[in-house]
């Protein structure tokens, strides 16, 4: 028995099981490596989400989001720790003074990645 929402709801074993494995995304993130670089792409794709300005489709950001939970521990290059706490807080809360904090962030880290891509690339 599953309770969603006040209602019980019978669930099969398989549909228990499908509920309780992780992501597809989760388990690619934690066998390959990803460098500081692509770290930060993840991190500044996470600030998009929450800023509620990303264009991917729903399954998507939810991958997204499965990859991010794995490798937010992980050294950036040009996103440090703060903006990993900032993200936690953004997921714990829903309030204004978050969303303008990961608005402002999210424009940090596309404009610090862009410099660091056009200085790696050209």
């Amino acid at each position: 028995m599953f309770q969603a929402h006040g209602i019980n709801v019978m669930l099969s074993k398989n549909t228990k099981t499908a509920f309780d494995a992780p992501h597809p995304a989760t388990v690619w993130a934690e066998t390959i490596s990803l460098d500081p670089l692509q770290i930060d792409c993840v991190t500044t794709v996470m600030l998009t989400i929450l800023d509620n300005q990303c264009k991917m489709e729903l399954e998507e950001q939810i991958a997204l989001m499965a990859v991010y939970s794995v490798v937010k521990h992980r050294s950036g290059l040009i996103l440090d720790q703060s903006v990993h706490q900032a993200i936690e807080r953004a997921q714990a809360l829903n309030d204004y003074q978050m969303t303008d904090e990961i608005h402002e962030l999210r424009i940090h880290a596309e404009r610090a990645g862009n410099e660091v891509f056009q200085a790696v690339f050209t």
